[in-house]
């Protein structure tokens, strides 16, 4: 009995092996494995225009498709569809055009059969960059280093030539310390006190960067840091900017 079951099991292993090798393994270059969204080209595209990079230029929605071999796939099929209202987007292209305000509008992209997701805000045109805490003051320490780092300094990013129009959200804004040279001296960081000159305007069109000193590099000529910041659509400034911002600069 002991044997008989030792034989029906060494059979049945026999035969999973068996069919195990009979399944093929697609091995072309244009098969797929996997894809992944390849980094947006905009946080945001503007209601009535599509989407572009910094330069200005339109510039679509792409994937990058993976074979069983870890390999870019060759030329996959993609299609793209938009899952939200406020949000088109042509489903060969990838090209994307803005209907109406939303924090967040979902497109699907499909590649053979495998399936993934994008989140892209669309949002009001930037017309002009105000100031938001545009002067401040740091009173630092040779002792203390957590009172080397400033409040944050900014800007507001809006629709219309003045302050009670609206907010532009997620757009994106580049700071620039343009005094002291010394980059060691006076750098830009953000909220986590990690170095960072790129923000994205929050709800309310604000966009803002803080200031670490070293003031152990300091200079009886250096009161104060000056920072450039600069909004820009279509690859052109928009009125305001650039915008300059100033942190003076004191011992504690």
């Amino acid at each position: 009995m002991t044997r008989g079951v030792g034989a029906a099991a060494l059979a049945l292993a026999a035969g999973a092996i068996l069919t195990a090798a009979c399944v093929d393994i697609p091995t072309g270059a244009s098969e797929v494995l996997s894809f992944q969204f390849n980094p947006l080209p905009s946080p945001a595209v503007v209601v009535g225009d599509t989407l572009r990079d910094s330069s200005g230029a339109v510039a679509p929605l792409t994937v990058t498709a993976y074979n069983y071999n870890g390999e870019i796939a060759t030329d996959p099929p993609i299609r793209y569809s938009s899952l939200d209202r406020g949000i088109r987007v042509d489903s060969l292209t990838g090209i994307v055009i803005g209907d109406s305000v939303r924090s967040a509008g979902r497109i699907l992209a499909t590649v053979k059969g495998f399936t993934g997701t994008v989140s892209l805000a669309v949002t009001l045109r930037p017309d002009t960059v105000i100031e938001s805490n545009a002067r401040d003051s740091l009173s630092y320490s040779l002792t203390d280093s957590t009172a080397n780092v400033s409040n944050a300094i900014g800007i507001r990013v809006i629709h219309g030539p003045v302050a009670g129009d609206s907010s532009v959200a997620s757009w994106v804004v580049r700071f620039r310390i343009t005094s002291p040279t010394d980059t060691v001296l006076a750098r830009l960081v953000n909220e986590s006190g990690i170095r960072s000159a790129v923000d994205t305007t929050d709800a309310g069109g604000v966009a803002s960067r803080k200031i670490r000193l070293d003031p152990t590099r300091l200079t009886a000529l250096v009161d104060s840091v000056i920072v450039q910041a600069s909004v820009a659509y279509r690859g052109q400034d928009v009125r305001g900017s650039p915008l300059r911002l100033v942190l003076k600069v004191k011992p504690k």
